[in-house]
């Protein structure tokens, strides 16, 4: 029978208790699956590691009686490479501003409990939860093949968006350095790129960005989800912390790069709160422009939320999803085009208000910075024939 651990309510900010391993976690609905230990699950943002949905067997860990699970180690961050041969991806979604995009990585170690990219592990036959913050892949020849997909004959020119899966500056592009190299090969070729991001590590590109601003042809948008620095951890683990977004927008602007500020995901009676705070930050930061996006939860994200937020706001778990589903038409989750991104409803509705009036009064979204396509120059390689015209 399921039952609830108490050693998963939401322990004091500065006291982490391990949970016990073995006890299964109640969900919403019924029962989700086996929380990890504390101590194994350090820093990262799921509670357990169940199986991906295209798995024949499901694992779950169990205490045999033989103190078993104790011998188990931490999730520690692996990489691996991702043998891609394409590097563009291109999609025909009426409700998203872009038709192209390119993923530096798979998973991401930022750990943010919500990410509606986590469902794309289990493709890789792995689990959604913590394998997706800790099983990583790079792809360490995406500059070499976005300069192949550049040159090749018909190509056309549109704003490339990164980061709008996994976050391209995420931990691990400090050694690997994927993003840099994509940034070198858009400036030489003029192309314009999008980038959305939760880390300050994207200012040491900032000459390349800078160089591509003053042409039209960079902007970068900062995801912050909050003001609060214990929710923040608690959501976002391994993300950088509020105040460092907002710095990085400042030296962004600074330096005469276009940023956006997105208020993404805007969680009912989580977050939804600091919609006004977070705009007037970001605006005090030279912020000219700003987005919101709507919690979104499709397949194993739901429960994976659903089970972090009993772990760490109990008592709060059922009027969110309560109002979550009074803005999904009932359900949990509702992907239809054109609603899945700020749901509908009245509680919607007031959310979507609420942002309006507060870009009107801080100034923001007057003018939208559309990026140029005019100065492409499609990569050629060194050996190639030189054209008449």
């Amino acid at each position: 029978m399921a039952r609830t651990s108490s050693a998963l309510k939401r322990p004091p900010a500065q006291e982490l208790p391990s949970a016990p391993a073995g006890e299964y976690v109640e969900d919403l609905t019924g029962i989700l699956g086996v929380a990890v230990d504390y101590e194994r699950r350090r820093g990262r943002g799921a509670q357990s590691n169940a199986s991906g949905r295209y798995e024949a067997t499901a694992r779950v860990a169990f205490d045999d009686g033989w103190r078993s699970l104790d011998e188990l180690p931490p999730f520690k961050t692996t990489v691996q490479t991702d043998a891609t041969r394409k590097i563009i991806t291109r999609n025909d979604s009426p409700d998203i501003g872009f038709d192209r995009s390119i993923n530096p990585y798979r998973g991401c170690e930022h750990g943010c409990v919500y990410c509606f990219a986590r469902p794309t592990h289990a493709y890789l036959g792995m689990s959604p939860g913590l394998d997706f913050e800790s099983k990583l892949f790079v792809k360490p020849e995406a500059a070499e093949l976005l300069e192949k997909e550049l040159a090749a004959p018909g190509y056309s020119p549109k704003v490339i968006a990164i980061g709008t899966n996994t976050d391209p500056y995420q931990p691990i592009e400090r050694k690997y350095q994927v993003m840099r190299r994509i940034l070198e090969v858009l400036d030489r070729a003029n192309h314009p790129v999008g980038i959305v991001t939760k880390s300050a590590l994207v200012l040491r590109d900032l000459d390349i960005l800078a160089r591509m601003a003053e042409r039209n042809l960079a902007k970068v948008a900062l995801s912050v989800t909050t003001l609060d620095a214990d929710l923040a951890r608690r959501m976002e683990p391994r993300a950088a912390t509020p105040m460092r977004r907002l710095e990085t927008l400042r030296r962004l602007s600074q330096a005469g790069v276009p940023t956006t500020v997105m208020v993404a995901p805007v969680i009912p009676a989580l977050n939804d709160s600091e919609i006004e705070r977070i705009l007037d930050a970001a605006q005090a930061a030279g912020v000219k422009e700003a987005g919101y996006v709507l919690l979104r939860l499709p397949l194993e994200v739901r429960d994976l939320f659903n089970e972090w937020l009993k772990a760490n706001y109990p008592d709060r778990a059922a009027h969110v999803f309560k109002l979550i589903r009074d803005m999904r038409n009932g359900k949990d989750y509702d992907s239809e085009w054109g609603t899945r991104m700020k749901g509908t409803g009245p509680y919607a509705w007031m959310l979507g208000r609420r942002f309006e009036i507060a870009c009107e009064k801080l100034g923001l979204n007057v003018a939208k910075r559309k990026l140029t396509t005019d100065l492409f120059r499609a990569p050629r390689a060194d050996d190639a024939q030189l054209s008449l015209f």
